[in-house]
């Protein structure tokens, strides 16, 4: 199989830009940065598909091509084609609510970029005490609160289930459950 350099660079430069620009803060650049993704997606299937070869059908001679990647670059085509439409109208639709696409800090990311170290020990010491006294997801209770019961230890629900006997070809017709034998 011969892989063009060439291929695998341009790949690796659309792989490298699309996620330098997904990592900024305005949405453009964001669709913009996803786009340059989808695209390095579908050169890498491109070069993973090798040389083409005839088209797989019944009775065809020589070297067949590979119709699996054939099939994802189209999946990758219509999944990039979705989420860019996506993009558009949240891009849109921030253009017409603020008059930017810039994704602002709002107050949980101002008070997380402020914590300190010692806020998060504290935060992850507060939970181990309770962990150690639980013993069931139920509280005041000792035990499962699901019981089996069998038949047998309630004399006050009647079985209406057939017979255990099991049933012979020789027999007329199948046993008959209590209700059938106490009606006769």
């Amino acid at each position: 199989m011969d892989v063009s350099l060439t291929l695998i660079i341009v790949m690796a430069i659309l792989f490298a830009c699309g996620v330098y620009a997904m990592l900024e803060r305005s949405l453009t650049r964001v669709l913009i940065g996803f786009l340059l993704l989808g695209n390095a997606t579908n050169l890498l299937l491109l070069i993973v598909m090798g040389v083409p070869g005839n088209a797989p059908f019944f009775g065809t001679e020589g070297t067949l091509s590979d119709p699996l990647p054939q099939a994802l670059t189209l999946t990758a085509i219509v999944i990039t084609f979705a989420v860019s439409a996506f993009l558009l109208a949240l891009i849109y639709r921030s253009w017409q609510l603020g008059q930017a696409d810039t994704v602002e800090d709002d107050e949980a990311d101002i008070a997380l970029r402020e914590r300190t170290d010692a806020d998060e020990d504290v935060m992850d010491d507060e939970g181990d005490a309770e962990d150690e006294e639980a013993t069931t997801d139920f509280v005041d209770v000792r035990t499962s609160p699901i019981t089996v019961l069998q038949m047998r230890d309630h004399a006050s629900i009647r079985d209406d289930a057939p017979m255990d006997r099991p049933w012979s070809p020789t027999d007329s017709a199948p046993p008959a459950s209590d209700d059938e034998e106490d009606r006769t």
